[in-house]
């Protein structure tokens, strides 16, 4: 009965304790307004050395590519789609193919058209997938919200 008790807190503390989700990628944002009806959203991933996160255009079949979803909003709407610098461009004998991929530092990009004088934010979700030469992490989605400023 002892052994029981003891294998019960055990599974029950396990369940409780959070396990440290392994990360190489922090984001950050910024927006700067640069006219009364338009501004740009800034989205930076800062890479840890020897890793990598995908471009935006990486074909069916391969890894993961960084996406952005952007919240419905009566207050702004988007002006095309998000732009990113040049990529790495490389073939990568697992998913035979050419890949596109950022290391260190990216910033992507997402001009909107403000709708309203008193928009605050453009919020949204972002999902990436990060990779060293001897393994991929799961894709991670992640919700921003970026301040409009006056």
């Amino acid at each position: 009965m002892k052994k029981v008790f003891l294998a019960v807190i055990a599974l029950v503390l396990s369940v409780g304790a959070k396990a440290q989700i392994e990360s190489h990628v922090k984001w950050s944002y910024a927006a700067k307004k640069i006219s009364a009806t338009e501004a740009v959203v800034f989205l930076k991933a800062t890479i840890d050395d020897k890793w990598h996160i995908y471009g935006l255009d990486v074909k069916d079949g391969g890894p993961i590519k960084t996406s952005f979803t952007f919240a419905p909003s009566k207050d702004y709407s988007l002006i095309g789609k998000p732009v990113q610098p040049t990529p790495v461009t490389k073939y990568e004998p697992n998913f035979k193919m050419d890949v596109t991929y950022f290391e260190k530092s990216v910033i992507f990009q997402q001009k909107i058209k403000l709708k309203s004088a008193n928009a605050t934010a453009v919020k949204g979700q972002l999902e990436f997938m990060t990779c060293n030469d001897q393994k991929c992490l799961p894709p991670e989605d992640i919700d921003f919200s970026i301040p409009l400023g006056k």
